[in-house]
């Protein structure tokens, strides 16, 4: 996914730099701002882009419009509010972009992982007889003794000499389960071992 820029609206980032400039003391309480046209003439825009914007901040109570008397700052307090206000949206946004980011790395870890154990699976049965460590699958019968246990609490690895690499687990493959993942009936476990374990492992699921 191509990453967006989000650019705000020419009259909203006006309003945020007015409002910046009443926060730094620019332009103080009770001072009158120079009228839509100067401001205008300063910012390269239209009246009625500035019309906008003085709007923004007077609908906040940082600035009062009065006809005839021009643009008067209400509020500095105000301001500082108003601009906070806006870094915490660009603040959001900013996680947001980078927790997709992260969630779409994640799913292309994934998805290479679960083909690289496929690659292991195919290779193995090719070459079962060369391969001292051979995947196998396993799929957890509904009368197991290990239903609801943890691998950790069934001493898995000690008990069978296989090491658990992925569950397929309703269509899903879950990789690097971890000890204390439960077993569930119809799960289908994923491992490496030697090929004496293969045996070890469906004694020990049924007994």
């Amino acid at each position: 996914m191509s990453e967006v820029s989000i650019i705000k609206p020419i009259y909203q980032q006006i309003a945020i730099d007015v409002a910046s400039r009443i926060a730094s003391g620019e332009f103080a309480v009770g001072e009158r701002i120079h009228g839509r046209s100067t401001l205008a003439g300063q910012y390269n825009v239209s009246p009625e882009t500035i019309r906008r914007a003085i709007i923004i901040l007077e609908d906040v109570g940082i600035v009062e419009v009065a006809q005839g008397s021009g643009i008067t700052v209400k509020s500095r307090d105000g301001a500082f509010k108003f601009i906070e206000k806006f870094k915490s949206k660009d603040s959001m946004t900013s996680i947001k972009k980078n927790m997709e980011n992260i969630l779409n790395e994640k799913r292309k870890l994934e998805d290479s992982l679960t083909s690289y154990v496929d690659m292991l699976i195919d290779y193995s049965e090719r070459f079962k007889n060369s391969n001292p460590f051979a995947p196998m699958e396993i799929e957890i019968p509904k009368e197991s003794k290990l239903l609801g246990k943890t691998v950790a609490e069934t001493n898995f690895w000690q008990n069978t000499g296989a090491t658990i690499i992925g569950i397929r687990r309703e269509g899903t493959l879950i990789l690097s389960p971890g000890p204390y993942v439960a077993f569930n009936a119809g799960d289908i476990y994923v491992m490496i071992g030697e090929e004496s374990s293969y045996e070890r492992v469906k004694n020990f699921i049924k007994e």
